[in-house]
């Protein structure tokens, strides 16, 4: 019995230790719904300001504006190119509005009502922007001939902006000479046969730098747990003892503060129970952290099928090791939007019917009108079955289109076109294609026309080589992550983000993303644009090799590493992979004068979720062990192991850190994963 009787003090100097960390960690954790409350109150603010300024704009979430503004502008008839491109960048921005509402609302404010409006008005919007290039083009052609080249007789014209670009040319003359056409100093033009070279045709090129083709993301409606609560409850009930009980006041401002910890939609909606701080029982804490983990899977429901998910924020898959593999694409020719991602914009290839041209008699502007608008020219059409591929008249059309230096292909893309009727994009019917990387031209020979797009792997940068974060300042940190081939870093200062550097060559032009503060959303949304997609979907485990980890352990480490964020460092390590699902290992070390960590000076933690501690091996060891470095204890979060090793200076920097920019932290690192993905 004596035994006992000494070995019972340390046992409860144990718990006693454990809960009082429980307890500061829970208080810590706070900022997480407090920055969710704060966006909650930027979103209402926000609209407000759009009511008072009165600028003529509509509200795009305000069924009543959106519609109006579609209405009228449907009615105005007859604009030309330059009026349409003008209206394009207000519905354009009305769109990525629209986007961004359905990305950056928590599931759980949004009803299913709203969400099938805002998709509604973004299809509308789309559909009517289509339209009115549309019209604008049949309004250039019918003046043509009044923009005929001296030299061929021919129209031939360039019309851009930063969004579209519209090549047109138009057969006036109907000269079989000319064939082959170029758009002016661009190596964008086509080749045509004899057969349209002497008919009274018009061909157009017109690039967009969006993708209105491409189904919207579905967006996961939040589900109700009932079955789980239950669980909770009973096991609390059964096995908790009432003097140990959780004070009621604290329990429910828990539950309230559950509700706004909610991640923004770039993020699985991750609703995580606070870590119950009295139990003494071992088995009690372990069946509610359990039903918290189910908890969490039946809650967390992502929000874009891919992340190509748009969104953002990665969403941490359900399960950590990956055996619900996507259902694969029966058609091998269909693009699988889920591991490729359309990237470069859309190129609409069309052959028009040259519609009557303007005459002017005396002082008089006579046109011919024709009703139904702007008309396709069948090519080829219809082939009698007798008619053998010898005899056919009807050659393939070559096409060359140049890649704007705004978007970077690391690899030779693929091309695909879009299928009307499958409503996907198909890779068949291209014949001789051509790629020149260097001079970043592409050519290739169709036999009818559609809109055309690049296509890139969408997981072309995971898994990551490397990765670290450090820390630059108070509330100031940069993440940097390597990947086969390019080396990325990206900032955090209080709760905005820019793409501070990647390693790339001079022939690219991204001013529009490059050292431009902006959320994590708008990052997310403009990287993936660009071809910087370092942010896992929900599938991307089915694509990747990865190191398989528990989602809950892998989401508790992100947040605590978040709260130390302003000093300290962190990186990945190659024993990661071999310490097992449930458990995390990385390095770590104190920064604040240098900037960078000596490799000497890196330490190895490994984190469970529930348990932290110091490894005694390092990064070089023969072994991987999980002995625990001398004159060291465990503990039972990250943030408590990480600051028994921390000076007063940085624990003061730590301790003054702002909650906006520990929540946007934390974002990022659920949004790259990188225990995961590295």
């Amino acid at each position: 019995m004596a035994p006992k009787s000494k070995k019972a003090p340390k046992s409860k100097k144990d718990l006693q230790r454990r809960t009082d960390e429980l307890e500061e960690l829970y208080l810590l954790e706070k900022c997480f719904p407090d920055a969710e409350k704060w966006r909650k109150e930027v979103r209402v603010l926000s609209k407000w300001d759009h009511y008072v300024e009165c600028d003529g704009t509509p509200d795009p979430s305000v069924a009543t504006e959106i519609n109006t503004f579609i209405s009228l502008w449907k009615e105005k008839r007859n604009e030309d190119i330059n009026a349409v491109m003008k209206e394009s960048k207000l519905v354009l921005n009305l769109i990525e509005q629209l986007e961004l509402i359905l990305l950056d609302t928590p599931p759980h404010e949004l009803t299913d009502e709203q969400v099938a409006q805002y998709q509604g008005s973004i299809l509308e919007l789309r559909e009517l922007l289509h339209f009115k290039f549309n019209e604008a083009t049949e309004t250039l052609l019918k003046e043509a001939s009044s923009l005929g080249d001296t030299d061929s007789g021919n129209m031939e014209m360039i019309i851009k902006d930063e969004n579209v670009t519209l090549y047109v040319w138009a057969n006036l003359k109907k000269n079989p000479k000319y064939k082959k056409i170029k758009f002016g100093d661009t190596q964008v033009g086509f080749e045509i046969p004899k057969a349209l070279a002497t008919s009274d045709i018009a061909f157009r090129i017109f690039h967009t730098n969006y993708d209105h083709f491409s189904p919207l993301p579905v967006i996961q409606r939040p589900e109700k747990p009932t079955t789980v609560e239950t669980i909770i409850e009973d096991s609390a009930e059964q096995e908790t003892p009432k003097d140990e009980e959780a004070p009621q006041a604290g329990a429910e401002e828990m539950t309230e503060n559950q509700e706004l910890v909610t991640s923004s939609v770039t993020t699985t909606e991750i609703k995580t129970e606070e870590p119950s701080i009295n139990f003494t029982k071992s088995t009690t804490t372990s069946l509610k952290e359990e039903a918290e983990a189910k908890k969490e899977e039946t809650e967390t429901k992502p929000l874009k099928p891919e992340s190509v998910s748009v969104g953002p924020m990665a969403t941490l898959p359900e399960k950590s090791v990956p055996d619900a593999i996507p259902e694969a694409v029966i058609d091998e020719d269909v693009v699988d939007l889920r591991g490729f991602t359309p990237l470069g914009g859309i190129y609409h290839l069309n052959i028009l019917q040259l519609p009557p041209q303007c005459k002017q008699v005396k002082s008089w502007t006579i046109v011919e009108l024709i009703s139904g608008g702007l008309q396709t020219f069948m090519y080829p059409p219809d082939i009698a079955d007798d008619v053998s591929e010898n005899e056919n008249p009807y050659l393939p059309i070559e096409v060359m289109i140049e890649i704007n230096k705004n978007v970077v292909f690391f690899e030779k893309p693929m091309v695909a076109r879009w299928d009307s009727e499958g409503k996907g994009w198909r890779t068949d019917g291209f014949i001789s294609l051509y790629y020149n990387m260097k001079e970043r031209i592409m050519s290739f020979s169709v036999e009818s026309v559609y809109p055309i797009t690049l296509i890139q792997d969408n997981h072309i940068h995971m898994p990551y080589e490397s990765w670290e974060l450090r820390p630059l300042g108070l509330n100031e940190a940069v993440l940097n992550i390597t990947t086969t081939f390019t080396d990325i870093d990206i900032q955090i200062k209080d709760n905005q983000c820019m793409l501070a550097a990647v390693e790339l060559g001079d022939d690219y032009e991204l001013s529009h993303l490059l050292g431009k503060w902006m959320t994590i959303t708008s990052l997310i949304i403009a990287m993936k644009k660009t071809g910087f997609n370092i942010f896992p979907s929900e599938y991307s485990h089915a694509y990747v090799a990865v190191n398989n980890k528990d989602p809950l352990v892998e989401m508790k480490a992100y947040r605590q590493m978040a709260l130390l964020a302003s000093g300290f460092s962190f990186s990945w390590s190659k024993w990661n992979k071999l310490s097992g699902p449930e458990k995390v290992v990385f390095k770590a070390s104190e920064l604040l004068q240098k900037e960078y960590v000596e490799d000497h000076e890196w330490s190895l933690y490994m984190f469970n979720g529930e348990r932290a501690q110091k490894l005694k091996i390092n990064e070089l060891s023969e072994a991987f062990s999980e002995e625990l470095e001398d004159d060291t204890e465990f503990h039972s979060t990250l943030y408590h192991m990480i600051k028994d090793f921390t000076s007063e200076t940085a624990l003061q920097k730590i301790r003054h850190s702002n909650y906006l920019f520990i929540d946007a932290v934390c974002k990022l690192l659920l949004s790259t994963r990188v225990l995961t993905y590295s």
